[in-house]
């Protein structure tokens, strides 16, 4: 059996200031905090002798294996990134950045997500990717639409309540 998989499909290259910052935040924490412990560390358990049995060496090695490729993740995706900081022309329109309030049609649950980059996705706060399925059906939707989007649990309804953007 093979190991090969299709590429992934390239997520869109758009982020909101505040998840902008935050990334930026990440990568200079990581690069000036915890990689100089981490090869602090590294050192001092290399110092220990026969590296071949020394598991604080072999987990030093693997830690900082992982927070260099991230650290390379995010200087290549913070350089391909467009901060979106304008409202659009159309404030009564969904675009990215904005904030909707939904109702279930079936159900009548009312759900409220902010539509924003890939990189700064967080269910718990209902902040959704504008690559998602929800996010796509509801761009250039108004007030009162009424539309339907398949979803995991099945095609679901919707009707677009209200719409805001930050700032």
């Amino acid at each position: 059996m093979s190991r090969w998989r299709p590429p992934a499909e390239k997520s869109t290259a758009l982020i909101t200031p505040q998840g902008h910052a935050r990334l930026k935040a990440e990568l200079d924490e990581l690069w000036r905090q915890r990689r100089p412990e981490v090869v602090k560390a590294l050192a001092a358990a290399a110092a220990e002798g026969d590296r071949s049995e020394n598991a604080e060496y072999t987990y030093r090695k693997k830690q900082l294996g992982e927070i260099d490729r991230r650290v390379r993740y995010l200087s290549k995706r913070l350089e391909a990134l467009r901060v979106v900081d304008t409202r659009p022309s159309d404030p009564e329109a969904v675009f990215f950045g904005a904030t909707v309030e939904l109702e279930n049609v079936d159900s009548g649950d009312s759900h409220v997500y902010r539509i924003v980059g890939p990189d700064e996705t967080d269910a718990a706060t209902g902040w959704i990717s504008i690559d998602s399925p929800l996010a796509r059906a509801l761009l250039k939707k108004r007030i009162d639409d009424e539309f339907s989007v398949e979803l995991p649990g099945g095609i679901t309804r919707f009707v677009l309540v209200d719409v805001s953007y930050e700032g």
